[in-house]
C-alpha cells in the first residue's frame, strides 16, 4: 500500500488529476446511491464543498495578477504596436468566427436529430424565471473602456482589465528606456505569479476529486432519462466541434498534429471539466499553451484571457441545441429567421459574458427572450446543466488554445521545437523545490542591519 502511494505521488500531475477525476466520480455516485442525509450534510455539503470551493477560490486568486503581469510583459515583449494590433485583430475575428461556426453546427445537428420531438410535458421548474434586459452591442463595446481600472481589477472585469493593461503596455513602449525598471518589476511579478500558479496546481488532484465527487453525489444519473435526446445531441455536437472542427482548423492552418495538441492540453481540459469556469482555468491554459505547446507569452498572454471572456464555443452549442429542443417540445416553428437570430445573439452575447459557471443559462434566457419563447422551459434544462456545463467548458478552453496557437503561428511566435518535445512544460517535483542556499541568503537580507 505504501509503495503504491509513493508511485502515485511520483506520477506527473496530469495523471494524478485523471485518477482523482475517476475516483471522485465513483465516490460521488456511491454517495448518491446511499443517499444518507447525515452523510450528505457532513461530507457532500461540508467537507467536499469546502475543499472544492477552496480550490476554486485559489484558482480565481491567480487570475487577475497573472493576466495583468503576463499581458504587460507580453505587450512590451512584442515591442511593435502594429504587430500588437495585428495579433489583437486576428485573435478577435477568429474567436467570433469559431463561435458562429459552433452554433451553426449545433443547429444542424439539432435539426437532424430533432431533440424534444414528441415530448409530452415540460416540468416547469423554471416558472417565473425572468431575464434582465440585455445590453446592446454598442453598450457592450462602450463598457470595454473602464471608468475605474481599480474597480475593474477588484471585480475581475476581464475585458476592461485587458483594455487598461494594453493601454499601459503601449504607453510603456512609448516611454522607452525610462520604463526599464518598471518592465523588470513586471517580469519579476509575472514569474512570481507563475510560481504561485504551480503551487496551486500541485493541489489540483484534491480539488478535482472534491468538485467531481460533490457534483455526482448531488446529481447522479436519475435526472438524465427525460432529456436523453437533448443530452445526446449536445454531447455529440461538443465532441464533433472539438475533435473535428477545431482540430481540422488547427491542422490546416498550422500543420501541427491534433493528437499531440490534445495530449498537451489534457491537464487544462481536466481543470475546465472540474471547475466549469473558463476564467478559473486561465492559469492552467496559460501553462499548457506557453510551456507545453510553445506559443510565445506575448501572444498567449493576450489570447487566453480574451478567449476566456469572448470565446464561448461550447456555450454557443448549448444555445443552438437547447433552443431547438424547447421549440420542438412546445411545437414552435423557428424558421430561417429564428435560426439566424440564435446565431447572431449567441455570437454577440459571448463578447460581454464572463467565463464563470452557469453563465450559459443566463445567455440562453436572453436568446429565448429575443425569440419570444417561454422561459419556463429552462427549468428542465437546469436539471442537467451542471454536467453539460463541465463538458462545454472543456470545448471553450480548447477553442481558446487552438485560436491562440493559430495566431502564434501566423505571426511567427510559435516554437515548434517545444511543441515537438513530449516532456516540455511537464510539472515535476523540482518546480516546487525550495533552494536552501537561496533561502539562507534571503533570510540574511531580511535581518536588520546594525547602525554604523
Amino acid at each position: 500500500m505504501i509503495n503504491a502511494a509513493r508511485r502515485l505521488l511520483s506520477t506527473n500531475l496530469t495523471t494524478q488529476i485523471l485518477i482523482a477525476l475517476a475516483l471522485g466520480s465513483v465516490f460521488g455516485l456511491v454517495l448518491n446511491y446511499l443517499d444518507i442525509a447525515a452523510l450528505n450534510a457532513t461530507l457532500v455539503q461540508g467537507v467536499l464543498s469546502m475543499l472544492g470551493q477552496m480550490f476554486l477560490n485559489a484558482l480565481q486568486m491567480l487570475v487577475v495578477p497573472l493576466v495583468v503581469f503576463s499581458l504587460l510583459c507580453g505587450v512590451v515583449g512584442i515591442g511593435d504596436v502594429k504587430l500588437l494590433g495585428r495579433v489583437g485583430g486576428l485573435t478577435f475575428v477568429t474567436y467570433l468566427a469559431t463561435t458562429a461556426l459552433a452554433v451553426t453546427t449545433a443547429l444542424i445537428f439539432a435539426g437532424l436529430i430533432g431533440p424534444g420531438t414528441g415530448f409530452e410535458s415540460l416540468h416547469l421548474a423554471g416558472e417565473g424565471l425572468s431575464v434582465a434586459n440585455p445590453q446592446t452591442t454598442w453598450e457592450i463595446l462602450a463598457n470595454i473602456v473602464p471608468k475605474n481600472p481599480i474597480h475593474a481589477l477588484a471585480n475581475g472585469e476581464m475585458l476592461q482589465i485587458i483594455f487598461y493593461v494594453m493601454v499601459v503596455g503601449i504607453t510603456v513602449l512609448m516611454m522607452g528606456s525610462r520604463a526599464k525598471a518598471f518592465v523588470e518589476g513586471c517580469e519579476f511579478m509575472n514569474e512570481l505569479a507563475m510560481k504561485i500558479a504551480k503551487i496551486v496546481m500541485a493541489f489540483a488532484p484534491i480539488g478535482v476529486f472534491s468538485l467531481i465527487a460533490k457534483t455526482f453525489a448531488m446529481e447522479g444519473f436519475g435526472l438524465f432519462g427525460p432529456v436523453i435526446g437533448y443530452l445526446a445531441t449536445i454531447s455529440l455536437t461538443l465532441v464533433f466541434h472539438l475533435c473535428v472542427t477545431l482540430m481540422a482548423l488547427l491542422y490546416f492552418t498550422t500543420g501541427l498534429s491534433p493528437r499531440i495538441f490534445l495530449r498537451k492540453m489534457r491537464s487544462a481540459q481536466i481543470f475546465a471539466f472540474s471547475t466549469s469556469s473558463s476564467n478559473a482555468t486561465i492559469p492552467a491554459s496559460m501553462q499548457c499553451v506557453t510551456q507545453r505547446i510553445g506559443v510565445d507569452r506575448s501572444v498567449a498572454s493576450f489570447g487566453i484571457p480574451l478567449g476566456a471572456t469572448i470565446n464561448m464555443d461550447g456555450t454557443a452549442i448549448m444555445h443552438g441545441v437547447a433552443t431547438v429542443f424547447l421549440a420542438n417540445a412546445y411545437g414552435i416553428d423557428l424558421g430561417l429567421s429564428g435560426y439566424l437570430t440564435v446565431i447572431s445573439i449567441s455570437v454577440l452575447a459571448s463578447i460581454g459574458t464572463a467565463g464563470v459557471p452557469g453563465v450559459g443559462i443566463v445567455m440562453l434566457a436572453m436568446v429565448l427572450n429575443q425569440l419570444g419563447m417561454p422561459l419556463e422551459g429552462i427549468g428542465i434544462i437546469l436539471a442537467v446543466d451542471r454536467i453539460l456545463d463541465m463538458m462545454r467548458t472543456v470545448v471553450n478552453v480548447t477553442g481558446d488554445a487552438v485560436v491562440t496557437t493559430i495566431v502564434g503561428q501566423r505571426v511567427g511566435k510559435l516554437n515548434k521545437a517545444v511543441f515537438g518535445n513530449p516532456d516540455a512544460g511537464v510539472l515535476g517535483s523540482t518546480d516546487l523545490a525550495i533552494d536552501d542556499a537561496a533561502e539562507k541568503v534571503l533570510a540574511t537580507m531580511a535581518q536588520p542591519q546594525p547602525h554604523s
